[in-house]
């Protein structure tokens, strides 16, 4: 038979787990409006589509939240850039196709990283960004195919599009990872 009070101190403790501690929400803040800034920044002088603005800030957020917020601020935050500056699209349905991808790889991102201390930013990012790359080329697929496009040829230009960005991340987001880890403000609780 099961205890009441045991039943409720269980609860308590998930419950504590699961509340945003004050340092994830600046966090998820901060990044989040770096990520709808970026890209007004990339898009003047048109790169936007070529370096992925927006995935900069929200896949190195991954590294220093737990994966309900980063997947969160990645799946709100092409939603809101799509409803306040028309970037990325609801038409094509670009924004819910980003959202989708994003939100995934910062959950996979923050939940691999808080697991594995030890695990090489370089080696996790980089297998990440290919199973994004594949995820965002399989819902272009299937989007195509709703819309009667060459969906194969969609899901392949999908796929090979935003490679100077995923380098971009790559060279940048592991380096600033490493130094700021550590930082009180950066640092992960436990």
């Amino acid at each position: 038979m099961i205890q009441p009070e045991r039943v409720y101190r269980k609860s308590d403790y998930l419950m504590k787990q699961q509340r945003h501690t004050p340092r994830e929400i600046a966090l998820a803040g901060a990044f989040g409006a770096a990520a709808l800034l970026l890209p007004i920044l990339f898009h003047v002088i048109h790169l936007g589509a070529i370096f992925l603005p927006m995935y900069l800030p929200l896949m190195g957020l991954a590294f220093f939240v737990r994966p309900v917020v980063a997947s969160t601020t990645a799946l709100l935050t092409p939603l809101l850039s799509g409803v306040v500056s028309g970037m990325p699209p609801f038409y094509p349905p670009i924004a819910p196709i980003m959202a989708v991808e994003l939100a995934v790889m910062a959950a996979l991102i923050a939940a691999f990283y808080r697991k594995g201390r030890g695990i090489n930013e370089w080696l996790l990012l980089g297998a990440v960004l290919v199973i994004g790359r594949i995820i965002f080329a399989l819902l272009a697929y299937g989007v195509a195919r709703i819309f009667e496009l060459p969906a194969g040829f969609v899901a392949g230009i999908s796929f090979i599009s935003g490679w100077p960005g995923l380098i971009l991340m790559m060279v940048v987001i592991p380096p600033f990872v490493r130094r700021f880890r550590d930082r009180p403000v950066f640092a992960q609780a436990t």
